[in-house]
């Protein structure tokens, strides 16, 4: 199984940051928030690794390499302008499953110590599309996105829980949604809706770095943890 890490954006809210520097590649605890990502793939088993490039995609890659210094084995998909989140992993999908159906998708914006063992090792249901990690809501996404209920992701009933841009996707995920969306968001939606996502809760660090401010408190975080 692969993983694929998305890595595409522009990060405009972070910037004069990622004027120069990509945003997964501003230091979070002494290392490049994308470092903390194959670093936890690698440790749970996931060291083949596909990350989307588009804004600076060059540096990401004179950075990271093949991969081969932190022990994973990394491919590029190289987008020339970002895609939305569904249309990279539409792009990249022929890569993420030449030899499995599965396949795990991290945002490369947000810094967590989410554990990616349980979520490589557990193969998802027959009659589950989807399978991801939901922490609690943060300040700026009061609101949240889906509830949780015995180990299944709905958005009709129960405390909402916001998505942490971590999940275990089937390629019929993919191939099922229709040819003008580029947005993953809907299509979880969607499925959720037929009962079709599983998903589990997170208690521990989680912060998605999109503003200075946010970039800062994952910084401080990181100072009270050691990598996974």
């Amino acid at each position: 199984m692969k993983a694929m890490i998305l890595a595409a954006g522009r990060g405009e809210r972070l910037r004069p940051l990622t004027l120069e520097t990509p945003k997964p590649l501003l230091p979070v605890g002494g290392r490049p928030m994308i470092q903390w990502h194959i670093e936890a793939l690698v440790q749970a088993g996931v060291p083949d690794i596909v990350i989307n490039t588009a804004w600076l995609g060059d540096r990401i890659e004179a950075h990271l390499g093949d991969g081969a210094d932190l022990g994973a084995r990394i491919e590029y998909s190289r987008e020339g302008e970002p895609l939305e989140t569904l249309g990279g992993i539409r792009r990249a999908l022929p890569m993420l499953t030449e030899t499995a159906s599965e396949f795990l998708v991290i945002n490369g914006d947000v810094w967590t110590d989410v554990d990616m063992t349980p979520l490589a090792a557990r193969p998802l249901a027959k009659d589950t599309d989807a399978h991801l990690v939901l922490v609690p809501n943060p300040a700026h996404h009061s609101g949240g996105d889906f509830a949780l209920a015995s180990g299944r992701v709905t958005r009709e009933h129960g405390e909402r829980l916001t998505f942490a841009g971590i999940s275990r996707l089937h390629r019929r995920l993919i191939d099922s949604a229709p040819a003008g969306e580029d947005r993953l968001g809907p299509v979880l939606a969607t499925v959720c809706q037929q009962g079709r996502v599983s998903g589990i809760g997170h208690d521990g660090f989680w912060v998605d770095v999109g503003t200075p401010e946010r970039l800062e408190a994952a910084r401080t975080l990181a100072g009270s943890v050691t990598a996974p």
